[in-house]
């Protein structure tokens, strides 16, 4: 996985600005910052907001990764290109009923498997929410999710378990790997009704691929993705950032370069 290195990004971002023949002052007039913020970015001293990181993409013609990490020949001409019709913004309305089906459908699939716990819980449903917004364009269950140090956690999730608990699910204390795990055991099957047929196998790609991961591997492996990296800690993940997605985590179908 490639570290994000605000010097190296500061450089890039640099390059291409004095590629493209444009000021400071106008890369802040287009970021609607101060024009001090655009110095403290080419030098490194200051974090890109994942909207910021966005607007350079679309106006350098250049995909994220190359701004992020830097790319050569090769690896650009194997990146997606961001489909213009996704340049509107799809708003997220979290649908209560859809995440509590999804949540017991995904638990009926690997609550018996011992490496799912909680952690690896909350990745299984980032990705579904997010494969599925990158590949329909439109919200699977619209749950928020934030960044923290082990990935993307939903904010609904306890509250959903909570009204959950004891009726439909039940809570089981475990260890695995000589850690502490806490478990959800589905006590009824998912209304499949509240899924659709698209939704179905978005989720159930997730997790013939990533369910085998213990807490370490799919932690780390939510790390690689653009909309957490280029997400500050603690701050909501923004969906649209999966259409700026390297070509190792991305779904979608996407035009040639």
């Amino acid at each position: 996985m490639q570290n994000y290195n605000p010097k190296q990004v500061g450089n890039r971002i640099k390059s291409l600005r004095e590629a493209s023949a444009k000021s400071q002052e106008e890369i802040a007039n287009y970021l609607a910052i101060p024009r001090p913020s655009v110095s403290q970015i080419e030098n490194g001293n200051r974090f890109l907001s994942a909207i910021e990181l966005a607007k350079l993409s679309e106006l350098f013609l250049v995909p994220v990764d190359q701004i992020l990490f830097g790319l050569d020949d090769k690896q650009k001409n194997s990146l997606p290109k961001i489909p213009q019709k996704n340049s509107k913004k799809i708003a997220a309305k979290f649908n209560e009923k859809k995440f509590r089906e999804v949540l017991l459908y995904v638990l009926s699939k690997t609550a018996g498997l011992a490496n799912v716990g909680e952690t690896v819980l909350y990745k299984l449903l980032y990705f579904c929410d997010f494969n599925h917004f990158e590949k329909y364009h439109e919200h699977m269950t619209g749950a928020t999710y934030i960044k923290n140090h082990y990935g993307p956690t939903p904010t609904n999730f306890k509250k959903e378990i909570e009204g959950l608990m004891g009726k439909e699910i039940e809570i089981i204390k475990s260890k695995f790997g000589g850690f502490s795990q806490t478990k959800y055991m589905p006590l009824r099957e998912a209304d499949l009704r509240q899924i659709n047929g698209a939704e179905k196998q978005t989720i159930d790609e997730v997790l013939a691929r990533l369910s085998s991961m213990n807490a370490k591997q799919i932690s780390e492996y939510s790390h690689g993705d653009t909309p957490w990296l280029t997400t500050k800690d603690n701050e909501v993940i923004d969906y649209q950032l999966v259409f700026y997605r390297s070509p190792a985590y991305a779904v979608g179908e996407y035009d040639e370069l």
